[in-house]
């Protein structure tokens, strides 16, 4: 059989729906028809909530690999494409809101991040590089293999969109997270190793069901940024905030995964991040952002904006996951299997 474009793909599998938006986007994938909501609904979501976030989630896989049983076609559904700008709004609407004293110059916006801070007190990586359990390390796997398992996928939309010094550096980078020639190492795949010494299922969207909203929105910001255009810088920005972050939280969990006692593959995947984030981070800073505002000074604004937007979802993380583990609770919607 020829496949067309409304061939059912093979892809993660779809999950339950937590509310009237997920629930109308999950229908229509399955049954084929227009989402049935009603407008009202996507005003009165929670922006940062399960429902609204799932849902955004579900409507932006179909731009990755799809899922199980869906056709191809259904990416560019003009329903489901309407549904999703409406969410998109609200979203940005939220962010822009929470960020509407965050600092609007790039040099403002990433001055904090060049600095180690002194008080770790607020940092995931510092506490399980302290006091961290094999537990914890298996959750904080399972949940950023929503973002690690799609690794550098987004930013490569932004390629197109540059030009010159930017477009240049921006590809150097993204050629080393793609293994630089070798698919042994690409990023993405050596999380997958990481998992497999945590005992873990390295299937693509495995714990989407189980991750909450905070995930779902690093997850999504990302996408958000780099589906759009218009949103290029902040897009850039975003890529920033991650490299000139990476280093020093990656030396962190290398140490909590040889603490732990995770395995050489845990260890190594942010022991790879270490020094190949030093080096990236100034590549980005001069030559990407650099080479971006050179060609276009007026989006100077737009990479700040998703410099602070990245933060501020990470902070969102960083204190469900701390506020969880420090009442010994799970951080997941759904508890792991037993630690192998």
């Amino acid at each position: 059989m020829t496949p067309t474009a409304t061939t059912p793909r093979s892809g993660p599998t779809l999950v339950g729906g937590r509310g009237v938006l997920s629930d109308a986007v999950l229908e229509a994938l399955t049954t084929g028809r227009p989402p049935t909501h009603q407008a009202v609904a996507v005003l009165a979501a929670d922006p940062w909530g399960e429902d609204l976030q799932l849902a955004l989630y579900l409507l932006y896989e179909l731009h990755y690999r799809g899922f199980e049983g869906i056709g191809d076609d259904r990416e560019w559904d003009p329903d489901l494409l309407r549904l999703r700008q409406a969410m998109e709004t609200r979203f940005l609407h939220a962010l822009r809101t929470e960020l509407a004293d965050a600092p609007r110059s790039v040099g403002e916006a990433f001055a904090p991040l060049l600095v180690e801070p002194v008080d770790l007190t607020d940092s995931v990586s510092h506490l399980l590089e302290t006091q961290g359990e094999l537990w914890q390390l298996r959750e904080y796997a399972a949940l950023r293999s929503l973002y690690h398992l799609k690794e550098a996928d987004p930013h490569v939309w932004v390629v197109p969109r540059l030009t010159g010094r930017a477009k240049a550096a921006m590809v150097a980078i993204e050629y080393d997270e793609f293994g630089a020639g070798r698919a042994a190492d690409i990023h993405a795949q050596l999380f997958a190793e990481l998992m497999d010494d945590l005992g873990l299922d390295h299937t693509y969207g495995r714990y989407l069901d189980h991750a909450p909203a905070p995930v779902l929105a690093t997850v999504n910001l990302m996408s958000l940024f780099g589906l759009h255009r218009a949103l290029r810088g902040a897009l850039v920005g975003h890529f920033a905030c991650v490299e000139v972050t990476s280093s020093p939280g990656s030396r962190r969990m290398a140490k909590a995964m040889r603490r732990c006692g995770a395995g050489p593959a845990a260890e190594r995947f942010y022991a790879e991040h270490v020094e190949a984030d030093a080096v990236h981070e100034q590549v980005v800073r001069r030559e990407v952002i650099g080479g971006l505002l050179a060609d276009e000074p007026h989006l100077e604004p737009d990479v700040a904006f998703g410099c602070a937007a990245t933060v501020l979802l990470e902070d969102r993380l960083g204190a469900h996951l701390r506020e969880a583990w420090e009442n010994g609770r799970s951080a997941l919607r759904t508890r792991l299997s037993a630690e192998p």
